[in-house]
């Protein structure tokens, strides 16, 4: 029996000859597993949370941004695995397309599970994620919790409380470019028109 292929809703969302968006994963992972943030302008403005687990990038959309604040539980909606080179990925997509907007990596690094002796796999199903982020932005333990029951299951993403939690600092304020290339949002649409 054929496997079936991890990025089936990635691709079904798309069409790949009208999005710059990326079709498949070539990168080779790092020895350790990598994550991003991507801040995403689309009908409404959200932060993408995406961790590399198994060769596929494990996503969740936060509407309010991450925090710093160990006392800010924001909402994980859980969207379709993407693929690993998504990890670059900063543009526009196009009108018309699933996800139409621009996109830029807010942050990104690498991570590590908190839960010895347990894979990063069965934390997902399990639904209860601890994670060590060492990005740019985002340093220290996070966590991802599923909780809820039947149709009203959700997840939660929470700063948990160490020397790199600050209750003080609006993160997403005080630090809104990207990463990679330094621009914010209307940096990369006026970019784009020139």
């Amino acid at each position: 029996m054929a496997k079936e292929d991890p990025l089936k809703k990635y691709k079904e969302k798309r069409d790949f000859k009208k999005t710059p968006e990326p079709t498949s994963s070539e990168k080779v992972s790092f020895d350790n597993p990598r994550f991003v943030v991507q801040k995403h302008d689309a009908s409404r403005l959200h932060y993408d949370f995406r961790l590399e687990v198994n060769g596929v990038l494990k996503s969740w959309a936060i509407p309010k941004g991450p925090s710093l604040d160990p006392g800010q539980k924001r909402l994980a909606v859980p969207t379709e695995d993407h693929p690993i080179d998504y990890i670059d990925f900063e543009g526009i997509i196009p009108k018309g397309n699933y996800g139409a907007g621009t996109v830029i990596v807010w942050d990104t690094g690498t991570y590590r599970n908190l839960k010895k002796n347990i894979s990063m796999d069965h934390t997902v199903e399990d639904g209860h994620i601890d994670i060590w982020l060492d990005g740019e932005k985002l340093k220290g333990g996070y966590a991802l919790i599923q909780t809820g029951k039947g149709n009203r299951k959700f997840w939660l993403l929470f700063k948990k409380k160490d020397d790199k939690a600050n209750s003080e600092s609006d993160i997403l304020i005080d630090r809104p470019e990207s990463v990679l290339s330094g621009r914010i949002i209307d940096e990369i649409i006026n970019n784009k028109k020139s």
